[in-house]
């Protein structure tokens, strides 16, 4: 089956009952071995990401057989799934719990995403809120919104640009190695203020609906940035690797500069990054 954008509200209705049946239910109910370290004390799996994972997987394959499909979980335990994704004709790629170290704590900072390649480029994002129960949705072309509970649709915009001595920002800091790790922690200090969800689901929503300004990420995995970021340019930011280049769905490093337009990029990466 071909995607086409018609399809979104049926994707985002599964992101919506993936989080009922198996995110909600266990939110601040975990039990003993319900949560595992993958990598570290910060990077954890529960029982609530493996199962929600399994099921829009399984939705997937349902109405499209023939897509790639590449989950977090998966990944974790097979790696090799990635290999392709760039050139997919058509691939879905999951995040079931965004933000599992907060869900893990009881802090309702965690949201479900979904990313939509075709061709190695990525058309559609969907970021679901389980707590708010809304959507923040973006499709090339179209713009991006928040679909509320009750229906009504919200047309999203980034903020207006404004010296970095006025922005409002996030710097990710567990990838980042010496000096950058300095350097960026240092350059910050310019921005106004900072922010740190430790969740790019409730990230990028802050950034795509105007109130916030930057986001630095070192680490690129899809299921993390896809869907945020094609949601931030449908909403009129811009974003790219920390080199300037552009940013593609078989990226997984070289760091991220998400920024309300062109030139506000400009000036956070030569601020952010001064000696």
């Amino acid at each position: 089956m071909i995607f086409d954008d018609r399809a979104i509200d049926w994707l985002a209705d599964l992101l919506a009952d993936a989080a009922r049946a198996e995110i909600m239910p266990r939110f601040r109910r975990l039990g003993e071995g319900d949560v595992r370290q993958k990598t570290s004390a910060a990077d954890l799996v529960t029982e609530a990401d493996v199962n929600a994972e399994r099921l829009i997987t399984a939705r997937l394959r349902e109405r499209y057989p023939s897509a790639v499909i590449v989950g977090e979980e998966a990944c974790s335990d097979n790696p090799a799934l990635l290999a392709g994704l760039g050139d997919a004709e058509l691939a879905f790629v999951i995040d079931p719990v965004d933000g599992t170290f907060n869900f893990a704590s009881g802090v309702p900072l965690f949201g479900v995403m979904l990313g939509v390649v075709v061709n190695g480029e990525t058309i559609a994002g969907i970021i679901h809120d389980p707590i708010g129960k809304d959507w923040l949705i973006g499709a090339k072309g179209a713009g991006s919104h928040i679909r509320h509970a009750h229906g009504a649709l919200e047309k999203v915009r980034v903020a207006a640009r404004v010296p970095i001595s006025q922005m409002t920002g996030a710097v990710s800091w567990q990838y980042l190695k010496e000096p950058e790790r300095s350097r960026l922690a240092r350059n910050q200090t310019k921005a106004l203020s900072q922010f740190g969800y430790r969740c790019a689901a409730h990230e990028y929503r802050l950034l795509a609906s105007g109130h916030a300004h930057f986001v630095v990420y070192n680490k690129l995995m899809p299921w993390d940035h896809l869907a945020g970021v094609l949601i931030h340019k449908e909403a009129g930011g811009h974003a790219a690797r920390i080199d300037g280049s552009a940013y593609r769905p078989s990226h997984v490093d070289g760091g991220l500069l998400v920024a309300p337009d062109k030139q506000s990029w400009d000036e956070l990466r030569r601020e952010l990054w001064a000696d």
